[in-house]
């Protein structure tokens, strides 16, 4: 299958009251909310101050830029028909036949194993439905509630990338954990 895709099907997946959708305007307020969320700004350097520009330009640009360009797919998580955080693959090598998970949860939806569900749903689809091979997660070292989303996922932890990301604090080691095709 190498060599012949070059981007993902714009498509929703569903999991029971789990829903992974392409984000709209509608999503902008709690877009942004979210952003400025004080973990969700500790572990991702995102702008700070996050507003609402920022949001309308991820969602009405980078999101379909991201796809049409084949080097991932954004999707909105929702639960039980809330907007509850944002999941995408990203650095995609449609040749290695290799992707990267990322994803944070809305505060007000924490606590409820929505990362590593959604990573799951996503992940095993990039490789059951578009022919991926391994998919990836990184996570700061620090970042404890990530790499148990990305375990649940039923991902396994490969080793740490020293120096490998950053945040607003600075540099950061990145664990990295990795699931095959081999382990659906």
């Amino acid at each position: 299958m190498t060599g012949e895709r070059q981007t993902f099907d714009d498509i929703a997946l569903h999991d029971g009251k789990l829903t992974l959708r392409a984000p709209d305007t509608r999503d902008v307020p709690a877009i942004v909310r979210s952003c400025r969320d004080p973990l969700t700004q500790q572990w991702l350097p995102l702008p700070d101050p996050y507003d609402e520009t920022h949001a309308r330009g991820f969602v009405t640009q980078q999101a379909d830029t991201t796809l049409r360009e084949g080097r991932g797919i954004v999707r909105a998580i929702e639960w039980d028909g809330d907007f509850a955080g944002m999941i995408d693959l990203k650095k995609t090598d449609w040749r290695g036949m290799t992707t990267e998970i990322g994803y944070w949860v809305s505060p007000d939806h924490r606590g409820l194993g929505l990362a590593g569900k959604a990573a799951r749903v996503l992940g095993d689809w990039a490789m059951l439905e578009q022919g991926m091979e391994r998919v990836e997660i990184r996570s700061a070292t620090g970042n404890i509630g990530s790499q148990r989303a990305a375990l649940a996922a039923g991902y396994r932890q490969e080793g740490v990338l020293r120096s490998a990301g950053y945040t607003h604090g600075g540099r950061v080691d990145l664990v990295i954990f990795g699931k095959t095709r081999a382990d659906l």
